[in-house]
């Protein structure tokens, strides 16, 4: 019988990909305060360098950064294997990749689906791929992806990241289903309007195309959400530590809105 408290990450090794900023770096550096081991996954070499050292502040557990652009599907799945062979045990694997670019569906070219889909599926497929194995053996395994609440509602401006996510759901219960015998556990966290670099790009972009201000946009989405904010990178980060401990050890195939409360008013 342990006295560990069952939210915390004590032996435990994590992977936490698009790391550099935003809900990735946010988790990362909960991730650590927990008590795991964490290797860091992005493609901009001074953000990893910047986050990897701030880890090392948090603990001197033996953290790592990994470089990799996941545009690139083919080296990313060479990069992903050659990580979990050298790390020999992974407990934690989140999938996290910036949004496809803004528009209508009608307008995205057939080839924009199919990056969008690589980059997101695909290097998901990769990770999965290259640390389930890992996870098995260890009889314990969290694979919680980072998408949004567009899979349950359709977010107007956003036609092939609507469509990404709804695909990356539907692999998260299917994959749920396969690896829940080994204790292995599959997840979404579905972010509502969270304060990041993307969220304020995609403020500009809809403020341009408006004829409006980002202040204006802002309040009219702040106006949908019953908590009356925006959400913080780290909020969504300590959803993703609890799926991710052993306290969550039963939740298996969910995609879990953390949004203050906005799809529930819809």
């Amino acid at each position: 019988m342990t006295n560990e408290s069952p939210f915390s990450l004590q032996g435990k090794s994590a992977i936490v990909c698009g790391a550099t900023q935003g809900i990735g770096r946010a988790t990362a550096l909960e991730f650590a305060r927990a008590g795991a081991r964490v290797t860091i996954v992005g493609r901009n070499e001074d953000g990893l360098a910047k986050v990897l050292a701030e880890l090392r502040e948090l603990s001197s557990l033996a953290h790592e950064s990994v470089q990799a652009d996941f545009a690139d599907l083919a080296a990313t799945e060479r990069i992903a294997h050659a990580t979990a062979a050298r790390l020999g045990v992974v407990h934690i694997l989140v999938n996290n990749t910036g949004g496809p670019a803004a528009g209508l569906a009608i307008e995205a070219k057939p080839a924009d689906y199919i990056a969008a889909m690589s980059m997101h599926l695909g290097c998901a497929q990769a990770w999965a791929q290259a640390c389930a194995p890992l996870m098995r053996e260890a009889g314990y395994g969290r694979i919680v992806n980072i998408t949004s609440t567009s899979v349950f509602t359709p977010i107007k401006g956003l036609g092939v990241s609507n469509t990404v996510r709804a695909a990356m759901a539907n692999w998260t219960r299917t994959l749920a289903s396969e690896l829940g015998r080994f204790g292995i556990t599959v997840n979404n966290i579905m972010p509502g309007f969270t304060k990041t670099a993307r969220l304020d790009a995609l403020f500009k972009g809809k403020a341009s195309r408006g004829g409006t201000t980002v202040d204006e946009v802002e309040r009219d989405a702040i106006a949908t959400i019953p908590a009356g904010r925006l959400g913080d990178a780290r909020e969504l980060a300590l959803a993703v530590a609890f799926l991710a401990s052993p306290a969550a050890s039963y939740v298996n195939g969910v995609n879990l809105p953390v949004d203050g409360g906005r799809l529930a008013a819809q």
